[in-house]
């Protein structure tokens, strides 16, 4: 039997792969650039999956090469780009999977945030806004300062800007009227304190905690994402708080079964959200899942492909490492010829690991966001602090070595 994911994260296919054999299945990669795991599949047998050439873009396309098939039992959709075409797919060809309804809702930033304060899973309103600085009024009548705007439909951390003054918001109005937006533009009240994401596995509207990640952001304006730590050390009131929240959450939007990656703000008051992805957390949330807990956690995704209950959710809790790891980005824009400092990693402790996103000749146009990561940096340790610290010694000593744009292949 076959079962087939609709584009993946840039890590984790290997699991996957595993994961699907385990189960007695064979594993087909749609996607319209495998370039994209060129790490992955470096390190894989050149049989181990059918990577299959489509335009992912196109639902009708991707019905075409699915069909060709027969022995098809179920479709894995782990992306937020993807997800509401792989929902309607999967019931166009009466495959399990969850309802397109609840997954166009959980794509949809802004509807999540309303429907949310209207039950009192929130405290943060969200407002329409029609990008350009005409719009700063509104926002500071209605949402006041300092506030977050926000794509309804971004992911990686674009097109999210942060104000904290008029003069701000006016500058973030008016580059979000040039951005390619994939949604529409709405603000919110911005609020105070360190970012966290808890990954969870539900099965019939009931949630299990795996644990908490810790979000190192860079200095505003631009906090994009530099560092991730798991597990996260919460006493254990706090743990059960958070694993409460999130399952009342994910149960308001309809989150039935699967993976989801909350980030939420732990304020003074109590975590509130940042956002919902019905998926397993991207860079290299998977992988430590898998060190901490000891086993293959993608295993619960082909379980939740093929609607049947995740065995995950009765594993024991995890003893196995703890991970840190840290993007790596350039200083500036321009062609990615190569790193320097690769092959003295393993001098630092924490058995550090390095995992590329980016290959020499690319390049980077972006470095205000995840787009500009050029690869990532993955270390153990005892607890997540100790992990953290020994990743980020690790990648303090690789530098991506660039040429200014217009040089280079």
């Amino acid at each position: 039997m076959t079962i087939a994911a609709l584009e993946a994260l840039t890590f984790g296919l290997g699991h996957l792969v595993r994961a699907a054999a385990h189960a007695g299945h064979r594993l087909c990669l749609l996607t319209q650039d495998r370039a994209v795991y060129r790490h992955e599949l470096a390190r894989l047998d050149p049989g181990a999956l059918d990577v299959v050439a489509a335009d992912t873009g196109d639902p009708a396309a991707c019905a075409a090469a699915l069909g060709r098939y027969p022995d098809l039992a179920g479709l894995i959709n782990c992306t937020d780009t993807f997800s509401v075409p792989g929902a309607d797919l999967a019931a166009e060809l009466g495959l399990p999977g969850p309802d397109p309804a609840a997954v166009r809702l959980i794509r949809d930033k802004r509807r999540v945030r309303a429907l949310l304060f209207e039950r009192g899973l929130s405290q943060l309103r969200a407002l329409p806004v029609d990008p350009g600085p005409g719009s700063a009024a509104e926002v500071i009548g209605s949402i006041g300062l300092p506030a977050v705007l926000k794509d309804s439909a971004g992911t990686s951390s674009r097109s999210v800007w942060l104000a904290r003054d008029e003069d701000a918001l006016r500058a973030a109005l008016t580059a979000a009227a040039s951005a390619p937006l994939k949604g529409g533009l709405f603000a919110e009240p911005l609020v105070a304190g360190p970012l966290y994401s808890a990954e969870t596995l539900s099965w019939a509207r009931r949630t299990r905690l795996l644990g908490v990640h810790s979000r190192q952001l860079s200095p505003e304006p631009a906090v994009r994402e530099e560092a991730a730590a798991f597990p996260v050390a919460l006493p254990d009131a706090e743990s059960a708080r958070v694993e409460e929240w999130t399952g009342a959450l994910l149960a308001a939007v309809g989150h039935e079964s699967g993976f989801a990656h909350v980030e939420f703000i732990l304020t003074a008051d109590g975590p509130e959200l940042v956002e919902i992805n019905r998926r397993i957390g991207g860079a290299l949330v998977g992988e430590a899942l898998c060190r901490r807990l000891g086993v293959n956690v993608y295993e619960a995704e082909i379980d939740t492909a093929l609607g049947r209950r995740p065995a995950l959710l009765d594993a024991p809790p995890g003893t196995g490492p703890a991970s840190g790891f840290v993007l790596v980005y350039p200083d500036g824009p321009g062609t990615l010829t190569g790193w320097r400092g690769l092959d003295d990693l393993s001098a630092f402790p924490g058995a550090p690991e390095w995992y590329p996103t980016l290959a020499p000749g690319d390049r980077v146009a972006h470095v205000g966001d995840q787009r500009g990561c050029t690869g990532i940096v993955l270390a153990e340790g005892a607890t997540a602090e100790l992990a953290l610290h020994r990743a980020l010694s690790a990648a303090g000593s690789v530098r991506p070595v660039m040429e200014p744009n217009g040089q280079g292949s």
